[in-house]
């Protein structure tokens, strides 16, 4: 049977996301983003290199830590929310290695290859707070989102078991059928 047709102005795809999410209002937020398509491997790589040019620009402006920690906030944020499920719990590990990445342009140069690696590691204890509070937010991201994807997967199961698995196959073998008389 052929689906009725949109109405005149609106388009066929703004039809089926009126179908998906009814009720009045906007989407929620979460629903507006991406969908986490990223693999553990590649939400790492991706935001290492966000840190690593925001380490750069940092290092033009002038080196603010409260800079470099916003944007570090911002990107440990989006590798958690876009890592696929399966790799949820990737993201609290790969953001502090991003941080630490990020921050070689802000170490002092000074002194050689041991100054640059002494002011790197005094940079990263110095900014400590920021480090945690990452990779405490990237944490606690991926947690809700697997709580949330547990949940739905609970619920679709109870849905399963509450639907029969197929319908009867003929009137002898259904719970009306039962109470006819035969001819």
């Amino acid at each position: 049977m052929p689906r009725p047709s949109a109405p005149v102005g609106q388009r066929h795809g703004a039809a089926r996301e009126h179908e998906r999410h009814p009720g009045p209002g906007p989407r929620p937020v979460l629903r507006r983003l991406p969908a986490a398509r990223l693999t553990g491997l590649g939400s790492g790589l991706l935001t290492t290199l966000a840190m690593l040019a925001a380490g750069y620009l940092d290092s033009l402006v002038g080196g603010s830590p409260r800079l470099y920690g916003g944007c570090f906030l911002l990107a440990a944020a989006a590798c958690a929310l876009w890592v696929r499920p399966v790799d949820l719990m990737t993201a609290p590990v790969s953001v502090p290695i991003a941080y630490a990445v990020g921050a070689i342009p802000l170490s002092d140069a000074s002194g050689g290859f041991v100054g640059r690696v002494m002011s790197l590691v005094t940079m990263l204890s110095l900014s400590a707070a920021w480090l945690y509070s990452g990779t405490l937010l990237a944490g606690l991201i991926a947690l809700c989102r697997r709580i949330a994807l547990i949940r739905v997967r609970r619920r679709e199961r109870r849905q399963q078991r509450q639907q029969p698995s197929r319908p009867p196959r003929s009137p002898r073998c259904s719970a009306d059928g039962r109470g006819r008389p035969r001819r």
